[in-house]
C-alpha cells in the first residue's frame, strides 16, 4: 500500500528454479495531483514479451513465443515480427495505424543494441524527434523514438512520452530491459513467472496462461492524486481548451477512422469536437474532412435516437448497427474470451462494443476515438447524487481513476482489438486529467438547488451560446450507462438467461465452488462458469477486481444509500430516485400510487408528474 504514491524501480531480479525475487527501491515521492508515467526496469535475463503481445523463455525452458505470440494475432492482423537475443524474444503483432508502409516492429536503435517492442500510440512523437537530430530513424513509426529516447535518456525518457502505451525494451549492451505501462493503463499489459524461471510479459493473459504459474496485471505508471481535496477555481474556458487539444492529438493516424457516438454527453463532445477540428488535421489530407460516427443498440434504443440527432446535427456520416438480445446472448462466450473478466457490468457493455467493432472493422476502419474516462474524473456516474460531502466525492473520483485499467479501459482496449481496431480515448489525456483533477470537486458535486447535474463542470464548458457544440437537451442528457443505452431489454434479458442457466441451488453455494469473489447474483455466476472454463488458474481469476457496486461505485460509496445494499446491481438504474428508469415503483407521498403496477419504463415520467401533481403545479384531475 506505501507503493502506491511512490514510484518504484525493480534493480533486480534473481532467479531460482521456480521463483523469481525483485529486490525494489523507492526512487522518489510523485507530486500530488499529477499523473506520472513510471517504469518499471528489470536488470537481468532471460525474458519474453508478446506486444500487442511480449514475452521471453529461461535457460532452461524448451518454449518458443509462437504458442503465445498466435494467440494474439487478433490484436494486430497486418503484421508480425520477432527478434531473438541469446533466450530473450520480442515479438509484435501489429496493426498498422501510423506510418503502415514501414513501422514493422520490433523497432531498433541505429547499431540494432537497444530493441523495442510496443503496444499503443505516442502522440508526442513528432516533438520528440525535434530534440533527436543526431539519431537516424528508419522508419516513420510514431513508436520509434523509444528506443532513441533511451540511448539519451535513459529510463527516465518515460515521463516525456505523451500517448498510451505498454512496451518492453531490451538493451543487449548490458543485457538490461525495462517493462513500461502508461500512468493511466489505457493499454493492457501482464506479467508472467514460469516455473522454469522464466519471465514474461503479454498484452492478454490468455497468451500466458499455458507457460505461466503465475501472472498479474502489470501495473500502470503509477497515479497519486492528491490526498489533500483540491481548491483551485473552475475555469471552463482552460477545462474546454484542454480537451480540445486532447481529442485533436488523438486525430493523429494514416488509416480510415472515426468516432463512437452513443449519443450520450462524453461521445458526443468528442465527436463535436472532432468535426471542428477535423479539417485542420494530417488525416483531412488523406480521409477528408466529414467524420464517420458509430452507434450500435437494439431498435428503438435511447442511444440510436440520440446518437442520429448529433450525427444528424454535427453533419457526421453516421453508421448505425442494430443488434438483438439473443445475438447479445451468443456473444457472451467469445466476448468473456476475448476481455478476460468476469466483472458483470464489464461484460454488459463490453458485448455490444465488441458486436459493433466487428461492423466497423468490415467497414476498413481501424482506429476509432471513444468517450471513456469522464465519469471518473468529473462524477458523472449517478450514484455520485448521493456523495455526503466534496471530500468524498473526491476521494471516489481518484478511486475510480485508479481502477479504470481494470474495468473501462480494458472494455475498450479488449472490445475493440479483438476485430484489430485501435479505441482512443480523449478524457484521459494527461493534460486534461491534470487540470480536470485540480478542480475544487465543490463546483463537481451534484446540486439540483443550484441547476448542477452531474458533469456540469464540463457541460457548462462546452455551452457555448454564440458557437454551440451541440443541441441543448444532448448537452444536458442524463447519464446512462453503455450498457443500459443500447436498450433497456438488454440487461433484463441477460438476467432471465442466467436465471434459467444457474439454479437456486447453485447460488446457494457459490462460496464454496468460487471462494473467491464469490458470485452474489445469477448473472455474475453464470459469467464466472464461462471464465473458469478459458481461464481456470488462480492467477487470472485474481486480476478480476470483486466488492459490492450499485451503478458501477466502489464498494466504500454503497455506504452513501441505506437502501444500495439491499439492491447490488451495477446498471445505472440501481441509482433509485436518480435515474428516470429507475428499478423501483413509481409512489406518491403517502405511497399509494395508482401507477404502482405501470412498466418501468414510464416510472421515471410518472415520477416527475406525480410531483408536479402533489405541488399544484398540474391544475388538472389525475387519470
Amino acid at each position: 500500500t506505501a507503493l502506491d504514491r511512490t514510484v518504484v524501480k525493480c534493480l533486480s531480479v534473481s532467479s531460482s528454479e521456480s521463483t523469481a525475487v525483485i529486490k525494489v527501491s523507492v526512487l522518489h515521492k510523485i507530486t500530488p495531483v499529477q499523473l506520472s508515467l513510471r517504469s518499471l526496469n528489470f536488470h537481468t535475463l532471460p525474458f519474453h514479451f508478446l506486444s500487442s503481445s511480449f514475452f521471453a523463455p529461461s535457460t532452461t525452458t524448451t518454449t518458443t513465443p509462437c504458442v503465445g505470440f498466435s494467440q494474439l494475432r487478433h490484436r494486430g492482423p497486418d503484421w508480425s515480427g520477432l527478434h531473438c537475443h541469446g533466450n530473450c524474444y520480442l515479438a509484435h503483432q501489429r496493426l498498422a495505424i501510423v506510418d503502415p508502409a514501414s513501422g514493422d516492429q520490433p523497432l531498433y536503435n541505429e547499431d540494432k543494441t537497444v530493441i523495442v517492442t510496443v503496444n499503443g500510440e505516442i502522440y508526442n512523437h513528432k516533438q520528440l524527434r525535434e530534440k533527436l537530430k543526431s539519431h537516424q530513424f528508419r522508419t516513420g513509426s510514431d513508436c520509434e523514438v523509444i528506443a532513441h529516447l533511451y540511448e539519451e535518456h535513459g529510463e527516465e525518457f518515460v515521463d516525456m512520452l505523451d500517448g498510451m502505451f505498454s512496451f518492453v525494451l531490451l538493451d543487449t549492451k548490458d543485457n538490461s530491459y525495462i517493462a513500461a505501462r502508461d500512468a493511466i493503463g489505457i493499454t493492457p499489459l501482464y506479467m508472467g513467472w514460469g516455473l522454469d524461471g522464466s519471465i514474461w510479459f503479454a498484452s492478454e493473459m490468455k497468451a500466458l496462461s499455458d507457460d505461466c504459474e503465475r501472472f498479474i496485471s502489470f501495473p500502470p505508471g503509477h497515479v497519486t492524486l492528491a490526498s489533500k481535496t483540491p481548491s483551485s477555481s473552475y475555469d471552463p474556458i482552460v477545462l474546454r481548451k484542454a480537451f480540445e487539444k486532447a481529442v485533436f492529438k488523438r486525430l493523429m493516424t494514416d488509416v480510415p477512422f472515426g468516432v463512437l457516438l452513443s449519443g450520450g454527453l462524453d461521445s458526443s463532445l468528442v465527436a463535436a469536437v472532432a468535426c471542428r477540428y477535423l479539417a485542420e488535421s494530417e488525416a483531412a489530407c488523406q480521409w477528408g474532412s466529414q467524420l464517420h460516427t458509430f452507434c450500435i443498440g437494439l431498435e428503438s434504443s435511447p442511444d440510436l435516437k440520440a446518437a442520429r440527432e448529433v450525427a444528424d446535427y454535427l453533419g457526421t456520416r453516421h453508421h448505425e448497427f442494430h443488434f438483438t438480445v439473443q445475438e447479445g446472448i451468443d456473444a457472451l462466450e467469445e466476448v468473456i474470451y476475448h476481455i478476460e473478466t468476469y466483472d458483470v457490468t464489464t461484460i454488459r457493455a463490453s458485448t455490444p462494443m465488441f458486436l459493433m467493432s466487428r461492423k466497423i472493422k468490415s467497414l476498413g476502419v481501424k482506429m476509432v476515438l471513444s468517450g471513456e474516462g469522464s465519469d471518473e474524473i468529473f462524477g458523472g456516474y449517478l450514484y455520485f447524487h448521493k456523495a455526503p460531502n466534496k471530500e468524498e466525492f473526491h476521494q471516489e473520483t481518484c478511486q475510480k481513476i485508479k481502477a479504470l485499467h481494470l474495468y473501462d479501459c480494458l472494455r475498450a482496449n479488449k472490445s475493440t482489438s479483438a476485430w484489430g481496431v485501435e479505441a482512443r480515448v480523449p478524457f484521459l489525456d494527461k493534460e486534461f486529467i491534470n487540470i480536470a483533477m485540480s478542480i475544487d470537486p465543490e463546483w463537481k458535486m451534484i446540486r439540483p438547488d443550484l441547476g448542477r447535474i452531474e458533469k456540469w463542470v464540463l457541460r457548462n464548458a462546452f455551452d457555448d451560446v454564440k458557437k454551440p457544440y451541440l443541441p441543448k437537451h444532448i448537452l444536458y442528457r442524463q447519464k446512462e450507462q453503455f450498457s443500459d443505452g443500447v436498450g433497456y431489454s438488454w440487461i433484463d434479458g441477460l438476467k432471465d438467461h442466467a436465471n434459467k442457466q444457474v439454479t437456486d441451488a447453485m447460488l446457494t453455494h457459490a462460496s464454496f465452488i468460487y471462494p473467491e469473489n464469490t458470485p452474489t447474483t445469477k448473472e455474475a455466476y453464470y459469467y464466472r462458469t464461462i471464465f473458469e472454463k478459458f481461464f481456470p488458474k488462480n492467477a487470472a481469476r485474481s486480476t478480476v477486481p470483486g466488492g459490492p457496486s450499485v451503478a458501477c461505485s466502489t464498494a466504500k460509496a454503497v455506504e452513501w444509500d441505506a437502501a444500495w445494499s439491499k439492491n447490488p446491481d451495477p446498471s445505472g438504474r440501481a441509482a433509485l430516485g436518480i435515474h428516470s428508469a429507475a428499478y423501483e415503483e413509481a409512489v406518491d407521498a403517502k405511497n399509494k400510487s395508482p401507477l404502482s403496477g405501470s412498466p418501468k419504463k414510464f416510472q421515471g415520467l410518472e415520477r416527475k408528474l406525480l410531483q408536479l401533481f402533489e405541488s399544484n403545479s398540474i391544475k388538472k384531475s389525475y387519470n
